[in-house]
């Protein structure tokens, strides 16, 4: 059987890992100095706890290639793997596992996702049920492909805080967007998170989130949806609820934001893939 392998910033609650039997390699952070693994070491909610205190922005990296050497080497045991990671353009997490591959020489399929969060977490969701289906490898890359290609990724920042502490906004414009009650919507492009528009207000970027969402999907019958959330079940809830009324989608998963994409969005940031 096809073995399904992904990252720890998939972000999928644990019953759906556990139910597909997915195999799940952690991202480390670095939160002053002390190192955790992403999911394993500390919980969504402790780690947002842990970032509002820290005294610099946390630094998350990429699985070694021995990590996932060793998980591919315990795998490749009972059959082939298939590994489905972050997106190549924001992490080294890929080129971690294609080098892990290549000195293992075990039977791994490796594919970038594109995507992060629940936009990798609904790829690998699918790979399983093509898996489970008995679909080979290469058979499950050749239909996840248009899969993700296809898909969008909204990223709402209630706050620029965390952007403004990774430097890549500086403190003045940073601090005028406060003042001004100026949030940001962003998206998915080639693997890369690109700026999509600056709104007034909380209720304008759900509302442009929608508009956005159901103007590329009017009708979402046949596809679900992922939310991720830090600390803010109210906003994703919301989300849902005005999602299924306009375009109708198939299914949601909602589930907390874990440490990797939490770091860059911030208190109230939501993450919505489709």
């Amino acid at each position: 059987m096809l073995h399904v392998v992904t990252d720890s910033s998939c972000d999928l609650p644990p019953k759906l890992l556990e139910a597909h039997g997915i195999t799940v390699v952690p991202l480390e952070v670095d939160v002053d100095g002390q190192i955790f693994r992403e999911g394993v070491d500390l919980t969504p909610q402790v780690y947002w706890a842990k970032l509002a205190q820290a005294a610099e922005l946390p630094k998350t990296s990429q699985p070694s290639p021995a990590a996932w050497a060793d998980t591919f080497d315990a795998l490749t045991v009972t059959g082939p793997v298939l590994c489905i990671t972050v997106s190549s353009k924001l992490s080294g997490t890929y080129q971690s596992a294609c080098l892990a591959r290549d000195l293992t020489h075990a039977d791994v399929t490796l594919f970038d996702s594109l995507n992060a969060s629940l936009g990798l977490g609904l790829q690998v969701l699918r790979a399983c049920e093509l898996a489970e289906a008995g679909r080979t490898a290469a058979e499950v890359v050749a239909e996840l492909t248009p899969y993700r290609d296809e898909m969008l990724t909204l990223v709402l920042l209630n706050t620029l805080e965390n952007i403004v502490r990774g430097g890549r906004l500086n403190s003045f414009t940073g601090s005028l967007s406060k003042i001004l009650d100026i949030r940001a919507l962003l998206s998915n492009k080639d693997g890369e998170v690109v700026l999509l528009e600056r709104v007034h207000g909380h209720r304008r970027l759900l509302e442009r989130a929608v508009e956005r969402a159901c103007d590329r999907w009017p009708d979402m019958s046949g596809r679900d949806v992922g939310i991720t959330h830090f600390d803010n079940l109210a906003d994703a809830e919301a989300l849902k609820k005005a999602l299924t009324e306009r375009c109708h989608p198939r299914d949601f998963i909602i589930n907390p934001m874990g440490s990797s994409m939490a770091t860059y969005a911030g208190a109230g940031g939501m993450i919505v893939s489709f």
